[in-house]
């Protein structure tokens, strides 16, 4: 599995520009004017892993397959939307099927890019989209909570397990704060994530600077930084417009470009390890003479899961993973040359899978 990732944030702060140069599709309009963006767009992006290649090298695979990652680009929101103003509910809709939210934050200035507030503020503009998602989880939850009335006095388990799940991150909502705050024990995480609330999704802050920011940051990015640490959220520092040059280069010019800027990578692969972060994410592989290949699972994936990313089957027949750390494979010239070292392991159900390892499921069918 990769991820959904939601782009969201005012009009006109570079979010479509950034998902044009993410996915390297003109599909999103970039236009100087509020809701220029009408429907999501999604855009899938190959996650860059320079460890996939050294695999596909050692092993002469014939194909590399990188995981993918996905990005919705969602239209600009305005205050007030969720009552309906701008675009309103539809775009908080949209949030809801994300996994996690790309909160893209103006930290430049233009006098030719209209600011729908008249001003440059991103950390007003960040507590402006945080607190139309807080009233629009407010709003589902006070509607649901007066449906599920009959159902508690009737002493269902779960609706009563709702009720109150419910009522804590209604009280949260109501002191203004994310339902993403709310800490939430084992037993109840899964009926905490049936809620679907906008809060609850993590919150990666992406400050758009000007191209010559784009290595220091400025100011505003440096405000930025510090709310997302008082919140224990994430942010990343891009310059859309760098993004959007890149995207559009062979890998060595984007490299001497990059160079020229003095930044060691480009912004996409900032973003993604922020996410995979942000998600608790890691990749695993799968080698051979056909392919080389990623997958992502969550960290504190058992094998049996892991090998059920791949296909069902493998996942219910599992019998055990043959596995070698990429260090291993890597170091001893590949999967002959790791089990010839003693470096291939056999490991069973209760095998936590580690970031990068290389693996081979049986399974029965």
């Amino acid at each position: 599995m990769g991820f959904r990732m939601g782009i969201v944030g005012l009009p006109n702060v570079g979010k479509s520009t950034l998902f044009n140069a993410l996915t390297k599709t003109a599909a999103a309009q970039a236009a100087n004017f509020p809701f220029c963006t009408i429907e999501p767009n999604v855009g899938e992006v190959a996650v860059p892993d320079a460890r996939l290649d050294k695999l596909a090298e050692i092993a002469q695979s014939k194909s590399i397959i990188p995981t993918r990652m996905t990005f919705v680009d969602i239209a600009g929101l305005v205050k007030g939307a969720s009552k309906g103003e701008g675009l309103g509910n539809q775009f908080l809709a949209n949030i809801r099927e994300t996994d996690a939210i790309a909160h893209v934050l103006r930290c430049f200035e233009d006098d030719d890019v209209t600011h729908v507030d008249g001003r440059v503020d991103p950390v007003s503009d960040a507590e402006t989209i945080e607190t139309e998602l807080i009233i629009a989880d407010m709003e589902s939850l006070e509607k649901r909570l007066a449906n599920i009335t009959r159902k508690v006095r009737g002493g269902d388990k779960d609706a009563v397990q709702q009720e109150r799940l419910m009522r804590t991150a209604l009280a949260a909502l109501e002191s203004g704060q994310p339902a993403r705050t709310v800490t939430i024990d084992a037993d109840d995480l899964k009926q905490w994530k049936m809620l679907q609330l906008l809060t609850a999704k993590p919150v990666l802050y992406v400050c758009n600077v000007d191209e010559s920011e784009a290595a220091t940051g400025n100011a505003l990015s440096a405000k930025v930084a510090e709310m997302a640490a008082a919140q224990g959220n994430s942010h990343v520092v891009i310059s859309a417009k760098i993004e959007e040059e890149i995207s559009q280069l062979d890998p060595d010019e984007a490299e001497m470009f990059l160079s020229e800027l003095g930044l060691e990578e480009a912004g996409l692969d900032r973003l993604i390890r922020a996410g995979y972060e942000l998600l608790h994410l890691e990749t695993y592989f799968t080698v051979g003479p056909k392919e080389a290949r990623a997958w992502t699972i969550r960290k504190g994936t058992m094998a049996p899961q892991a090998a059920g990313v791949i296909h069902g089957d493998f996942e219910k027949g599992f019998i055990r993973a043959e596995t070698i750390a990429f260090d291993d494979f890597i170091g001893n010239g590949g999967e002959q040359g790791a089990k010839e070292a003693g470096k291939m392991r056999a490991e069973g159900k209760t095998y936590m899978v580690k970031d990068g390892d290389v693996l081979h499921f049986l399974f029965n069918t």
